[in-house]
């Protein structure tokens, strides 16, 4: 049996190894799939308002800031009313946040997200007042307003409830409207600045020589994640900048990035990247699963005996040991066709994350080990 699974297993990483080679082709992506230049980001907003219209589930009198906020809503409309004579089980105080995206003008409507602070229990069926939405500055960029969306109920009656998803939450597509627009400076000194979402010198390298290669002498690598790209005089002076930019984030180039393993114990994730490559190492993992039984024996006394029928158990002790042969792994086989053959052979997540580890530890991978 041993023999057979150690047959298997080289098998596997046989024809893997030669059905899929050690260097792979790398397809080519765009400039813009893994850069962008800056300048050119969104902006975070959050403002504070009040859902009405609820059906009882909304804040208690408990949440004191929810009956100031409506006191002096009514205040600033001329009505004047004691706070402790108002009700809020319809009313529910909230925080609304949206992403200004860049380049967004005055009316452009953009979604927002409104998220219950107190103690509400739904906020289905409610409207959002009007609520102003800032900046990190301070200034007002947008005003939200309107029906809120749930993805999700709560209901109960009887002591019996039913709740899907998160019923505090909820969202208002196109529900701000865009009162300032934010400036945004891409052009300076006739140059753009190109960052990696995911910095690396080989990357950067390869991007650079791309532009180059496609416009001449016109991009110089900072660092690892920014290159600073000279817009030539001849898009300056007819005004296509635009145009050149366009043409920039489409040039293609091969990317590169370190050798990484990802593991999560937790759910029995493992995620590994092209480049992880194997040393030569042994390998052998196995499993001891010790199973106790309790068998109840009924011991009942003769016809007209007098006597009690006695219930008693006999335990039965098994344990039972995997013997899993210990498996060589050669010298330049990737992550890849080990995981496929370990599977082939039975393997779990959480077993490959065990074998990772000591593989790791052994110096046999050469990657790093990142586990969440």
């Amino acid at each position: 049996m041993c023999n057979r699974l150690i047959a298997l297993i080289v098998i596997c990483l046989y024809c893997m190894h030669v059905n899929c080679p050690a260097v792979c082709a790398k397809s080519s992506v765009r400039i813009k799939d893994i850069a962008q230049i800056e300048g050119v980001r969104s902006n975070h907003l959050f403002g504070y308002g009040l859902v009405f219209g609820l059906d009882g589930t909304g804040d208690s009198g408990s949440s004191d800031f929810t009956v100031q906020s409506i006191a002096s809503m009514l205040r600033r409309m001329g009505i004047t009313i004691p706070a402790s004579s108002i009700t809020v089980d319809n009313v529910a105080a909230v925080m609304v946040t949206a992403e200004l995206p860049a380049f967004a003008k005055e009316g452009t409507k953009i979604d927002v997200i409104v998220s219950s602070i107190g103690d509400c229990e739904s906020l289905f069926g409610g409207t959002l007042l009007m609520t102003p939405l800032q900046g990190v500055d301070g200034n007002i960029y947008a005003v939200a307003q309107g029906p809120v969306s749930l993805g999700g109920f709560a209901f109960g009656a009887g002591g019996a409830s039913a709740v899907k998803n998160v019923p505090t939450t909820a969202t208002i597509p196109n529900g701000a409207m865009v009162e300032k627009e934010v400036p945004s400076t891409m052009v300076r000194h006739q140059t753009l600045r190109i960052s990696l979402r995911e910095p690396d010198f080989t990357t950067m390298k390869r991007m650079t020589d791309a532009i180059n290669n496609t416009f001449m002498d016109t991009a110089t690598s900072i660092d690892a994640a920014t290159v600073s790209v000279a817009i030539p005089r001849e898009y300056i002076m007819e005004e296509k900048v635009v145009d050149f930019i366009a043409q920039v984030e489409t040039i293609e180039l091969e990317t590169d990035s370190p050798a990484k393993i990802i593991i999560n114990e937790r759910t029995g994730t493992i995620v590994a990247g092209s480049n992880v490559r194997i040393t030569t190492v042994a390998v052998s993992h196995g499993n001891l699963n010790v199973v106790i039984k309790n068998n109840p024996v009924i011991s009942q006394p003769n016809p007209f005996a007098e006597g009690d029928t006695v219930v008693t158990t006999d335990d039965e002790l098994e344990v039972k040991e995997e013997n899993n042969p210990l498996v060589v792994v050669e010298d330049g086989v990737t992550i890849g066709e080990v995981t496929r053959a370990l599977n082939a052979l039975g393997a779990t997540p959480r077993d490959l994350i065990a074998i990772f580890q000591a593989m790791k530890r052994a110096g046999a991978i050469n990657a790093e080990l990142i586990i969440m």
